[in-house]
């Protein structure tokens, strides 16, 4: 479990194929870290592999690879980690499983004097988890619904995050790592199953008669 709030900005110090998984190592530097580990990269909860002086390996399996845009970085690139959170932590973002959802691609990008926005579209069986001012996680960074207009959907990003995150850099089409908020599709989930149990209770009665 994480919180979307964006511990560091690191780059891919190399990219290797497995047999059946892609292996990313990371330059960054945690002494309290250890084999096993969980670690949010790019919002993607991975499972620390290996481990040497300054650097962590990751080993990603082709199922996150389809879903995710981590199958697209290449040796220098940067992404965003997130270490899991730990009980007693102060939850400063919103609850981050790290099982991504899908990809909402980056459609617009707007700077003026008073604020940055982000627009994304996110894939129609997505839509359906985005509420107004409801939680999402981009790319590991827990962000607010600014505007909402049924797939589409803005953030307005503050200075912070500009500074610290790569997502204000990221290009027009950019397939950031989407994953909504949980409270919100368990929600959904339970309203959904719930209709079709009336509905099925409906066609029944029917039947019967």
């Amino acid at each position: 479990m994480f919180t979307g709030i964006v511990e560091r900005t690191v780059k891919l110090a190399g990219v290797a194929q497995g047999p059946k998984f892609r292996r990313l190592t990371l330059a960054v530097d945690w002494p309290d870290t250890k084999l096993g580990d969980s670690v949010a990269v790019n919002g993607v909860c991975l499972t620390v592999a290996e481990m040497s002086p300054g650097l962590l390996g990751f080993d990603v399996i082709k199922e996150t690879l389809d879903k995710t845009n981590l199958g697209l970085l290449n040796s220098g690139d940067e992404v965003h980690v997130e270490r899991s959170l730990r009980i007693g932590d102060r939850l400063d973002g919103h609850f981050v499983q790290g099982h991504v959802d899908g990809v909402a691609k980056i459609v617009k990008q707007t700077a003026n004097e008073e604020e940055w926005r982000t627009a994304l579209e996110a894939p129609a069986y997505l839509a359906r988890f985005l509420s107004p001012k409801g939680s999402v996680s981009l790319d590991g960074i827990s962000l607010t619904i600014a505007a909402l207009d049924g797939a589409r959907f803005e953030v307005a990003l503050i200075p912070t995050t500009l500074k610290l995150t790569t997502i204000a850099r990221r290009p027009v089409g950019w397939p950031c790592n989407f994953e909504a908020d949980i409270i919100g599709k368990t929600v959904v989930n339970w309203l959904e199953r719930s209709q079709a149990t009336t509905d099925d209770g409906r066609s029944n009665r029917k039947a019967e008669t």
